[in-house]
């Protein structure tokens, strides 16, 4: 199946809010060209459809001849015992034939209804392939931006439960209302023609359930509404526990944690539960409306019948109508419930597929021409656009760095420094100024060019559930075992791997629980510097690595940074007092600038922390950074 994604899925962004926004309310507006989008969606398996639709209709029919025949049947049943009217050969025939067709039709009718039900979930599937694919897609566009005001919890919900609710529509609502149109329509008027007042009476409770109907959609929609959402809380609870499970268990807080589900739990199943009771409830005052258009036509029927207005088996094709219509008659309150979903649902994904990426490609963007690799800020601001009212995060912000160079990065905590090495590779774009490599703006280059010339080994390290060598070469799919060898050599990381049970083929846990911090770090520079960018940023690499190992990892990868530009951030100084030009960052702007001997004669924040550092025992002279001169 091709996974393209069409304008049925994307149909334009108007109307499209700001990530993390909602409705208090789903308008019946919006919630029709929600639906409207799923019956594009279902219109593109043209096939499927058209036997779906197609079964579905004579299935109908097939289901509206048993009651004229079972009629016919009552009749030929009656002259056998009156012996009137009919010779006995005749009415026996007439019964034969009846009987006959009443089974053929039942046959008939199940035998397309499983047709039409094969079709409708087959498309459901297929629209759920398809949404999983648009929205899984999506999300790996989506900038960072909106990843920092999203949940991942309330991101799994859509792309589960929600997608979910929209696949059901296809066979839980669309395929049974037009069951339910032709046997309400064509069977009523084939009831009103052959008996206006019966006919009328039998149709009686159709008003009644139109009614219910649009009460109970209103309040489902509600409720559906506020079930998901509450379901996107308890995802994003159970997600933040197993991801922190190390944490909860050293901090013996198994209670609050069960607490804290319960809790969830409570609030979601009691949504459940007003749900089921506005449904039932509906459902219950529909079926009672029913059975008593039923009792009403038997009651009119009987003496008709007795006045000789018509036969018993007029009133049995009526009677056998309207059981007919029984079943459809509940199935109004799975309808309702499922359009109901589908209104919500749809909404909360299509809000999503709808919305643009604040960093994507430019219509004019072309790739990164790639000459010296020089790297450039020209008076570079950046605020965080969910962050309205604070000061901005970078300030004024100018420096160069070119092949062969090292920049050092230093500052307090929330200084801006991280900011800096998620700008470079457009992780969010600068609100002001301007950032070059060779003289190219980077918000005008492709973002796929720009990131493989940009290399950003960060704090946070994240490895994938597979083996060792697969998470080295993440980055490049093709890189072959000596390649990947080589970078792990590099971040000394080599000789551990080896002595794991199997080696490179290792199976590393989920998020690299199975290796500490440190070897975390230097696998996820090991990935980075495989793929040997124009541009290397070291956002706190080595954080949770040993002074010793540092330097060796530095050492190994000054052949790497000799022809490339190096930025090095870092809390600590020994990982960056070699660079050729260090910046100390407060608040978002650069308050010192200068090697590293120039700053401490200058006798600033440098020199303070410097001393800071020294007094608490750090090893300032052992490191030796990428970057370094010889013999530094």
């Amino acid at each position: 199946m091709s996974t393209t994604v069409d304008e049925s899925i994307h149909p334009g962004n108007s109307g499209t809010r700001a990530a993390g926004s909602r409705p208090d309310s789903i308008s019946p507006f919006r919630g029709m060209n929600t639906v409207a989008r799923i019956l594009r969606m279902a219109a593109r398996y043209r096939f499927r459809l058209g036997i779906g639709v197609v079964c579905t209709v004579v299935a109908a029919n097939f289901q509206l001849l048993i009651p004229q025949f079972l009629g016919a049947a009552v009749d030929h049943a009656q002259s056998l015992l009156a012996a009137t009217g009919t010779s006995l050969a005749e009415a026996k025939a007439g019964l034969g034939w009846a009987a006959a067709m009443l089974l053929a039709a039942g046959m008939m009718r199940g035998l397309f209804t499983m047709i039409h039900n094969y079709q409708g979930e087959a498309i459901g599937q297929s629209i759920g392939y398809e949404l999983r694919l648009a929205f899984f897609e999506k999300l790996q566009r989506m900038s960072f931006g909106y990843h920092d005001q999203v949940h991942s919890g309330d991101l799994m919900t859509r792309g589960m439960l929600d997608i979910e609710g929209i696949r059901r529509f296809v066979d839980g609502a669309m395929l049974r209302t037009i069951v339910l149109v032709i046997l309400l329509g064509y069977g009523g008027y084939h009831l009103i023609s052959k008996d206006t007042v019966l006919g009328l009476m039998a149709l009686s409770f159709a008003p009644v359930v139109a009614w219910r109907a649009a009460v109970s959609s209103i309040s489902l929609r509600r409720t559906w509404r506020v079930l998901q959402e509450r379901m996107s809380i308890l995802t994003r609870i159970m997600e933040e526990n197993l991801g922190g499970i190390r944490v909860v268990r050293a901090f013996a807080a198994r209670a609050f944690e069960m607490n804290k589900f319960d809790v969830a739990s409570d609030s979601a199943i009691a949504m459940a539960m007003r749900r089921i009771q506005i449904r039932y409830s509906n459902a219950a005052f529909m079926t009672f409306s029913y059975y008593a258009a039923m009792g009403l036509v038997l009651w009119v029927g009987g003496h008709k019948i007795i006045d000789g207005e018509i036969t018993v088996g007029t009133l049995a094709e009526f009677l056998a109508f309207m059981a007919i219509l029984h079943q459809p008659v509940r199935q109004v309150g799975m309808i309702v419930n499922s359009t109901a979903r589908a209104f919500v649902s749809g909404g909360r994904v299509f809000d999503l597929l709808d919305l643009e990426p604040a960093v994507r490609d430019a219509t004019h963007a072309k790739p990164l021409v790639l000459g010296d690799g020089v790297l450039r800020f020209e008076q570079v601001d950046f605020s965080y656009q969910d962050k309205s009212g604070e000061s901005p995060a970078l300030h004024g912000i100018t420096f160069e760095v070119g092949p062969g160079r090292s920049l050092g990065i230093v500052g307090p905590p929330g200084s801006g420094k991280s900011t800096i090495a998620h700008l470079i590779p457009r992780f969010y774009d600068v609100t002001n100024g301007r950032i070059t490599i060779d003289g190219q703006d980077i918000r005008d280059v492709t973002l796929d060019s720009l990131r493989e010339a940009v290399g950003v080994v960060q704090q946070d390290t994240f490895l994938f559930t597979a083996s060792v060598d697969s998470n080295v070469a993440y980055g490049d799919l093709t890189a072959d075992r000596e390649r990947i060898v080589n970078a792990t050599d590099s971040a000394q990381l080599h000789e551990y791997i080896e002595r794991l049970p199997t080696g490179y083929d290792t199976l590393v846990g989920e998020r690299g629980l199975t290796l500490s911090g440190g070897q975390r770090q230097r696998l996820s520079i090991a990935r980075s510097i495989l793929l040997t960018p124009a541009v290397i940023v070291f956002d706190d690499s080595t954080a949770s690595i040993d002074a010793a190992t540092e330097q060796r990892i530095h050492m190994a990868l000054k052949d790497l940074t000799r022809a490339r530009a190096t930025i090095i951030i870092s809390h600590r100084l020994s990982s960056l007092m070699h660079a050729d030009e260090i910046l100390f960052i407060e608040r978002g702007r650069i308050v010192e600038r200068g090697s590293h001997e120039e700053l401490l004669a200058l006798g600033g924040r440098y020199k303070e922390l410097y001393d800071l550092q020294a007094e608490f025992g750090d090893d300032l002279g052992m490191a030796a950074p990428a970057g370094a001169p010889e013999g530094a």
